[in-house]
């Protein structure tokens, strides 16, 4: 996927790409400070019937919502942590070994934890409204 959007089709973007990674457990969302990674995961969790509060799990490291349509997700924000024992220690591993959905910012922080066959999704801002989101092995220009 390759999408260029702003928030009035954010909706539309999820759909699309929930279709493409639907398959894959564990999401990893790679962009900047800003670029809109938690009101994405925010609309992604909407679509997948979460209906209790989501938030940025920027504090706490790891929320955990139930969804009608895919079960146990985990989104992490993994901002704070400095390395890997430090993800390890805040239960991150648990999460990726549970067998349930795992949406992941800042994947990068330890990101030798993630398994190869996360879905790799990297995000970017274009300018105030707009976004471009790539996945696979395309690189976001």
């Amino acid at each position: 996927m390759d999408a260029i959007f702003g928030l009035e089709q954010i909706r539309y973007v999820v759909k699309a790409l929930w279709k493409e990674g639907k398959k894959h457990r564990i999401w990893a969302f790679h962009a900047g400070m800003g670029t809109g990674k938690t009101t994405f995961i925010h609309a992604l969790c909407q679509e997948l019937g979460v209906t209790t509060a989501i938030s940025s799990p920027t504090f706490a490291i790891i929320n955990e919502y139930s969804s009608a349509e895919a079960g146990t997700i985990f989104h992490m924000d993994w901002y704070r942590l400095k390395d890997e024992e430090e993800a390890v220690n805040a239960g991150v591993e648990d999460c990726l070994l549970s067998g349930n959905r795992c949406l992941v910012e800042w994947p990068d922080k330890a990101a030798a934890l993630l398994p190869d066959d996360t879905f790799h999704i990297r995000m970017e801002s274009l300018d105030e409204h707009t976004r471009r989101i790539v996945t696979g092995e395309e690189e976001a220009e």
